[in-house]
């Protein structure tokens, strides 16, 4: 018996369109459906009360026969194009592939609203999640990595709610950079309501995306199955701030189960917000505290993160010798050379070369047979010193570890 020719791709989708207001997000019978009797014989199943379907008891069976009696595709499909939105599927071309390491979970198909391409997009991407109470300290965070990872070309994805997903959305915009909402719900309905100006920003500028078929509502479940489509469409995730009951943590552990890099930014030992974080950070999440940091981490080979230093001060310039005799010199009292000598265990015509030095840079002055330390050679300010070897123009100032 010859197998049997495939659907055509419109049917295909209209199946999916439906589909998509029957089953709920994340099911896993959904992939093992689809893969025995594709979108539309699953969709014959579930429309006709005698079509056998294994892997679900009568009860549940009855209720998403009962939801396949309200699906209009086509309206559905109308209702995204009035809003400027589109219906994706795995077999279209911007369908993003790594979507497929979610398994049987993958989504039936993707609503998403904006001009971009989103498997472009998603090649470049990286999560930025958190707390919807967040504090100041955790918005400024999320906005710090946001403008660096876009100002890097990065694509900044998050959730659209309250705190530390808007202050990533509304720090890439700010920064020019690209950025997408993964939302719970409909698209062609702004949720939280309190961001309906941002999310119109977002699809104007940028994309929003989501499984919903349009005036879905959100919920607890589908908040949750949305954070796998974050972590799975991104390179990486990284959580800013994160009680130990939150979403973010979520989305963060599902990273790692897709063997997606997994990110924390510390926060105070002291703060519940940041508790969750402090976790992945014991655990299985790299801790990170700007955008270099994320890219070395997400980004090709080669692209390092700055080594982190702290000041320079003029006493680091110095070359070992005299390094070691201005060490020497005890704190507020003059001392003779001798002594000096000792205590640095050099001889004593080296102990007066280098003092002679330290004086023309300023660090140590001469009282009579004594030397003793000035107040310049406590400070950090190094332009004193430089100004001191111009004016001697014999005096190098060398690291430490400096082999000349």
């Amino acid at each position: 018996m010859p197998a049997p020719h495939p659907p055509p791709p419109q049917d295909e989708r209209l199946a999916r369109i439906a589909l998509s207001r029957i089953l709920e997000p994340g099911d896993g019978n959904t992939g093992r459906w689809l893969r025995t009797y594709g979108a539309t014989g699953l969709l014959h199943r579930l429309s006709h009360p005698d079509a056998p379907l294994s892997g679900v008891g009568p009860k549940r069976l009855a209720g998403l026969r009962n939801r396949a009696t309200l699906t209009h595709p086509q309206t559905d499909l109308d209702a995204a194009h009035a809003v400027g939105a589109r219906f994706l599927i795995p077999t279209d071309p911007e369908w993003p592939g790594q979507l497929q390491d979610l398994g049987d979970t993958q989504p039936l198909g993707l609503w998403v609203r904006g001009n971009a391409d989103l498997r472009i997009w998603a090649l470049r991407s990286v999560a930025l999640v958190g707390a919807r109470a967040c504090t100041e300290y955790g918005a400024h965070m999320a906005a710090k990595l946001a403008a660096g990872l876009a100002e890097h070309g990065w694509v900044v994805v998050s959730g659209g709610a309250y705190g530390i997903d808007g202050a990533a959305h509304r720090a890439t915009l700010a920064a020019g950079g690209a950025t997408a909402a993964i939302l719970a719900n409909g698209i062609d309905a702004p949720y939280p309501r309190g961001h309906t100006g941002l999310l119109q920003r977002i699809a104007q500028q940028g994309l929003l995306i989501g499984e919903l078929p349009p005036g879905a509502h959100p919920t607890a479940y589908r908040f949750i199955q949305r954070n796998r489509v974050i972590a799975a469409l991104t390179r990486g995730t990284v959580v800013v701030e994160a009680a130990h009951r939150s979403g973010a943590l979520v989305t963060a552990r599902n990273a790692t189960r897709l063997g997606r890099h997994t990110m924390g930014v510390p926060g105070p030992a002291t703060s519940g917000q940041s508790a969750g974080v402090h976790q992945l950070l014991r655990g299985e999440a790299t801790l990170v505290t700007d955008a270099a940091e994320v890219i070395e981490l997400i980004g090709e080979m080669g692209q390092l993160a700055p080594e982190p230093r702290g000041p320079v001060v003029p006493r680091d310039l110095l070359e070992p010798r005299a390094g070691r005799v201005l060490a020497a010199l005890p704190a507020g009292r003059p001392a003779p050379v001798a002594l000096i000598a000792a205590e640095a265990a050099a001889t004593t015509d080296d102990t007066i070369a280098s003092l002679y030095e330290l004086q023309s840079l300023g660090f140590v002055e001469r009282h009579g047979d004594n030397w003793k330390l000035t107040r310049q050679s406590t400070r950090s300010d190094f332009s004193r010193c430089e100004d001191k070897r111009e004016d001697t123009g014999n005096v190098t100032l060398r690291r430490p570890d400096d082999p000349r």
